[in-house]
């Protein structure tokens, strides 16, 4: 019974005030009016958003080729080093994919002069290091002190040059299974295997990316 004397209650008071803003002089009305919130404007444009952002960088290549970017940021004592490759599961061959991804892990298992790409930079205050593959790029990511950019970069270099002196058959065998591993986590996901389809239905067959996977734990070194 509560409820319905409140809905009545509720009705008259509307009326009421109805009633009240309809009895209210021009001028009052037209006051209450002008002081309501302007709309608001509309959202910013891509371009627009675009162009508010500035990054500044200098970009320049060394004499071996290597093309280099600098962004300097000096909120922090810390420089991040990034190394892309340009080649990912797009350079596979059809049929057979995952030679990208085991490639990116293969690449901390060590090289010719550092057995161990981790413990060196964990020792000198770096950030877990991390890597990805992707249709058309590899990358290699540590956050290090400043201090310690030279080894971040001797050891980017090294492994680039003379990762395969330290290839073992043992590694190769170990970082296959972890990647295998990584693929069936992914496609056992809900719609883990959406990308796929996708990939298959929207890029013509002569396109190299058209059956590439397209996320590095999404593929293996099984024939698909």
């Amino acid at each position: 019974m509560r409820i319905g004397t409140r809905a009545s209650l509720g009705a008259l008071a509307a009326a009421l005030l109805v009633t009240s803003l309809a009895q209210q002089p021009l001028a009052a009305r037209d006051r209450t009016e002008a002081s309501a919130p302007a709309a608001t404007p509309g959202a910013a444009t891509p371009e627009e958003l675009v162009a508010k952002v500035d990054i500044p960088f200098e970009s320049f290549q060394l004499e071996n080729g290597l093309t280099t970017i600098v962004h300097t940021d000096r909120k922090a004592p810390i420089v991040g080093v990034t190394a892309y490759y340009k080649v990912g599961s797009k350079n596979e061959p059809r049929g057979r994919t995952g030679f990208a991804h085991l490639y990116e892990h293969l690449f901390f298992g060590g090289s010719a002069n550092v057995p161990n790409f981790d413990i060196p930079l964990e020792a000198a205050g770096s950030t877990p290091t991390n890597g990805s593959t992707w249709y058309d790029r590899t990358n290699y990511v540590e956050t290090v002190p400043t201090g310690a950019l030279d080894l971040a970069l001797f050891m980017e270099s090294d492994r680039m040059g003379y990762l395969l002196p330290a290839v073992s058959q043992e590694k190769l065998d170990q970082q296959r299974g972890v990647v295998q591993n990584e693929k069936r986590q992914g496609d056992n996901q809900p719609y883990g295997l959406e990308d796929y389809v996708i990939s298959e239905a929207c890029s013509p067959s002569a396109i190299p990316t058209a059956t590439a996977p397209s996320a590095r734990w999404r593929t293996s070194m099984r024939p698909r």
